[in-house]
């Protein structure tokens, strides 16, 4: 039979719950049980704390990051094998492990691949280690020497370096005149945009009309004539010049609204009468 030795406790605020480890291991689910586990919750919260106070310079909140040391906590005692180890050679993993999970799943304002992320961590410490050894700015050729990595890969870490967190747009800038709001920076819709894009859509219609059609549109919409000044210009009655417009209108809204559903609507057209 397997005999178990308490083994020396490598953390200063690891308590020795040996006895109650093996307690736990040998109840079975009820009120009993849950209450043990409680217990060693209760025992080992403080080192799970502790953990969770090394990422507080993360941007996370410190009690949301007690709560997730907490619930890794929780997984380690209910993965925990009282015939492996020390307790917290098992746990210390654990719970960091669920603690940069959480930075991973959660904190990312952009969501980044997973491979991606792994990148702009090797390449954080990289550039972090060498600005340490006095390069003020390691190149990608630099940082690609001391990752291992190529140099795809590095500016791809590079560039998820600045997708953890994303600035407000009432975030203040600097500038030559005073700071100014980031927002200031940002374009609006252009409502000019709508009219290039149906102009487009008409255009190849238009070469279907007749050169009596064409020639009465572009007076109308591209010199601005009336239908009586069109009517007189070409030896038409005014009456017949209003028909024309209209049949010719009708037909290409018919047509673009036929060709493209998804961007032309009902009675939208840009050639109105």
């Amino acid at each position: 039979m397997h005999t178990l030795t308490r083994d020396r406790r490598s953390y200063e605020d690891a308590p020795d719950t040996l006895d109650v480890f093996t307690r736990l291991a040998a109840l079975p689910e009820g009120p009993e049980r849950r209450a043990v586990r409680d217990e060693l919750v209760r025992a080992w919260l403080p080192m799970a704390e502790r953990i969770a106070r090394r990422f507080r310079s993360r941007g996370e909140s410190l009690e949301d990051l007690c709560q997730v040391a907490a619930l890794g906590l929780v997984k380690a005692i209910d993965g925990y094998d009282v015939e492996r180890g020390a307790f917290e050679s098992y746990a210390v993993p654990t719970i960091t492990g669920e603690v940069k999970r959480h930075f991973r799943d959660y904190m990312w304002t952009l969501h980044v691949p997973r491979r991606v992320q792994e990148l702009r961590n090797t390449v954080r410490i990289a550039r972090r280690n060498l600005q340490a050894a006095g390069s003020s700015e390691p190149t990608v050729a630099q940082l690609a020497e001391e990752t291992g990595l190529s140099q795809e890969n590095v500016k791809a870490g590079l560039e998820a370096l600045g997708s953890f967190k994303a600035l407000s747009l009432d975030a203040e800038l600097a500038g030559p005149d005073g700071g100014f709001a980031l927002s200031e920076t940002v374009g609006g819709p252009d409502t000019a945009l709508d009219i290039v894009l149906d102009r487009e859509a008409v255009k190849p219609l238009l070469r279907h009309l007749s050169q009596r059609e064409q020639r009465i549109l572009y007076l109308r919409f591209f010199h601005d004539m009336t239908q009586s000044q069109i009517a007189k210009e070409l030896g038409l009655s005014q009456m017949h010049v209003s028909r024309l417009i209209s049949t010719s209108c009708s037909r290409i809204r018919e047509q673009a609204t036929r060709e493209l559903p998804n961007r032309i609507h009902g009675e939208k057209a840009t050639l109105t009468v």
